[in-house]
């Protein structure tokens, strides 16, 4: 696979090897010849903005800057955050809105997403909380400002 825009049946973006991502999407599995990183810029770009762009969005609405959720695609609510700095080559990036719910089990982290499908990731269970607790707000503060 060559390209890949984010949707709202993505699920997870996670670094597979040297310059490859593995993209989990509803049940499919997709390997793509990109870093993670330019695969949610190319996605950002693609529903009008950069990833930079995005991040100084979530910024302005929240004052989140570290590790900072964005919404990829505001029509669709399609809102990710990353599970490390987006600067580091293990950056991985979940859809908030895929997420059903989490468990721990051996010192790992199982998100358990609406389509009963499992990932698990080596990341504290205070980390992806704090992710998910950003991510919400940033949900939450677009939600209230449609509705004014």
């Amino acid at each position: 696979m060559q390209d890949y825009e984010i949707n709202e049946k993505t699920l997870a973006i996670l670094p597979f090897s040297n310059n490859k991502s593995i993209i989990y999407e509803d049940k499919d599995c997709y390997v793509l010849e990109k870093t993670v990183s330019k695969i949610m810029d190319a996605s950002c770009r693609y529903y009008g903005s950069s990833i930079e762009g995005r991040q100084k969005g979530t910024a302005n609405l929240t004052g989140i800057t570290y590790k900072a959720p964005i919404i990829v695609s505001e029509e669709n609510n399609v809102i990710f955050f990353p599970t490390t700095s987006p600067r580091l080559k293990e950056c991985s990036w979940i859809s908030l809105n895929n997420i059903n719910k989490l468990h721990v089990k051996n010192n790992k982290i199982i998100l358990e997403f609406l389509n009963k499908e499992k990932l698990e990731l080596l990341i504290s269970e205070n980390i992806i909380k704090n992710q998910i607790l950003k991510a919400s707000l940033l949900e939450s503060t677009i939600r209230k400002r449609n509705k004014i």
